[in-house]
């Protein structure tokens, strides 16, 4: 399993890479934004402190205790993406926007008071959310003479071939390469590049040499597109107790499950215009999918100084997930001219490597607590809540991204990969804060909604510039037990791509992408 794919293979970044676990499958499911009812997502989903929504489920389960009576709730929503990338000076964007259903927190809330004391009570809560959305598109390219991502495989190649030599001086070339595509330790990448003569052994001028042919050419044209698709789905059961009206203590038990999918084409061609010079393109294109489940649980207290005034805490436990992989990958290089006409485009599949079968892998990954401190400011709080004017709220969360771990559940899988992996986290990524801000203005049945939210950089070098912004309003009408609410939510997102990673002291390009994507959701509810 992993012993075939070392940690070569995520230091290289996606260009002709093998797929195993990276960093960046860490930052997928812990660097999101949070989502919920059309009123959560309204108020930037500042609803630690605030409760009263069934979103609490998943943000501070001690805002169900604001529930006396039962609640049934369905939120549906539609998104959409855009995306535009800098790539080595080149300006790209998607054709159109892609449009995707999802799902915003829908579930029930049974809440009851004591007969004797209505200031007392418990609710209990089960609930089904998109926690987490993974559509996406990324697309950009431009022309490099700096380096290509067969530069990484090459220089494994040759440390492999010194090693060889150094026990044997009398090896062949020929055994040696075909010891490298059989090795456990060398990576796919390196195979799959030697099998294609993308990566080969160049006599020519008398000089021996391990050679990369789109090196050689000294500038290529480099392309990348990247299509995402599928999220996590998370049901959650809820339990919280009030006490007096005064403070409310909350428990959730949270089952996200993971689904996730990645198309990927990476491209260089020969940017010299010069024909016969050994390298015409090479072409990586992959199909990636993982899927699988978690555990965590969130606690949550808020604490009600004066009528008006509420203050909340909520924790959140790490995430520990249980995933299995699988992709299928094939590279093919166009080595003009190196041999005879007509048999210069070399292609390989990853099941060569594999048995004749799609390399697949499980391991477990654990994601980061998360801990929030909120705080709200409610217009003339009064227990009659149809005379409550509106409110203000706003969160603080921290979570660090260094805290996000892989462990191998195979006991033949060499433990050193996942240390250094861990390792590679806690060198890329940082801790980081997150700020959410909404409020509502109530005109008797009819309530209008504002919110904004910011995600902090989780990356440690300050080059690597990435944030998320939301902006956010809706409109909600609430009469006799039924209630509709409608949102809009303007996410700008601001992250970076690279093709590949070289070892230091080598400076690695990466693209810069602005992403655009937009959310409605009308959520239904009716209270008995």
């Amino acid at each position: 399993m992993n012993k075939y794919i070392p940690l070569l293979s995520f230091t290289m970044g996606l260009g002709l890479v093998s797929s195993a676990q990276t960093p960046e499958d860490a930052l997928r499911s812990s660097w999101n934004t949070s989502a919920g009812t059309a009123r959560t997502q309204a108020i930037g989903g500042a609803i630690n402190a605030l409760g009263g929504d069934i979103t609490s489920l998943y943000v501070n389960p001690a805002g169900l205790g604001f529930f006396k009576t039962g609640e049934l709730v369905l939120s549906p929503g539609l998104s959409f993406h855009k995306s535009k990338s800098n790539y080595l000076g080149n300006a790209a964007k998607t054709p159109g926007a892609e449009y995707r259903f999802v799902l915003g927190t829908s579930g029930v809330v049974w809440g009851w008071s004591n007969p004797r004391d209505r200031a007392t009570s418990k609710a209990f809560s089960i609930g089904v959310n998109r926690t987490a959305n993974f559509g996406g598109y990324v697309y950009y390219r431009g022309e490099n003479s700096n380096s290509s991502a067969s530069e990484q495989p090459t220089n494994e190649f040759f440390q492999f071939y010194q090693q060889q030599k150094a026990l044997n001086p009398n090896l062949s070339d020929a055994v040696i390469v075909d010891r490298a595509l059989n090795a456990d330790d060398v990576s796919l990448s390196t195979k799959m590049g030697l099998y294609t003569y993308l990566i080969d052994i160049d006599s020519s001028g008398g000089n021996k040499r391990i050679v990369s042919r789109a090196e050689e050419v000294g500038r290529v044209m480099q392309e990348n597109e990247i299509i995402t698709r599928g999220g996590v789905t998370e049901i959650a059961l809820g339990y919280a107790v009030n006490k007096n009206d005064k403070v409310f203590f909350g428990f959730s038990l949270g089952i996200p499950i993971v689904n996730y999918e990645r198309d990927q084409i990476y491209s260089e061609t020969d940017a010299t215009g010069i024909a016969n010079n050994k390298f015409n393109y090479s072409r990586y294109t992959e199909n990636y999918r993982s899927q699988g489940a978690g555990l965590n649980a969130k606690l949550g207290m808020i604490f009600k100084p004066k009528e008006y005034i509420r203050i909340g805490l909520g924790v959140h436990s790490p995430t520990f997930y249980g995933l299995s992989d699988e992709f299928s990958a094939n590279l093919e290089t166009d080595v003009e001219n190196v041999f005879s006409p007509g048999q210069n485009v070399g292609s390989v599949d990853a099941r060569t490597f594999f048995s004749g079968a799609d390399p697949n892998f499980t391991y477990d990954l654990m994601t980061p607590a998360k801990f929030i401190l909120g705080g709200a400011y409610v217009f003339r709080e009064v227990r009659d809540v149809t005379k409550q004017k509106g409110f203000l709220s706003a969160d603080i969360e921290y979570v660090n991204y260094t805290w996000n771990r892989f462990a191998t559940v195979d006991p033949t899988d060499d433990p050193n990969y996942f240390t250094d992996l861990n390792s590679t986290v806690d060198d890329i990524y940082r801790g980081a804060f997150n700020f959410r801000l909404g409020g509502e203005l109530k005109f008797n049945t009819i309530m209008t909604r504002l919110g904004f939210a910011y995600y902090g950089n989780p990356y440690e070098n300050p080059d690597l510039s990435a944030r998320r912004m939301l902006l956010s309003g809706g409109l909600g009408y609430r009469n006799k037990g039924i209630f509709v609410d409608l949102t809009y939510v303007h996410q700008l997102i601001r992250d970076i791509n690279f093709p590949y990673l070289l070892e230091a002291p080598r400076v690695s390009n990466f693209a810069q992408l602005n992403q655009t994507t937009g959310q409605a959701t009308l959520t239904f509810g009716v209270k008995f």
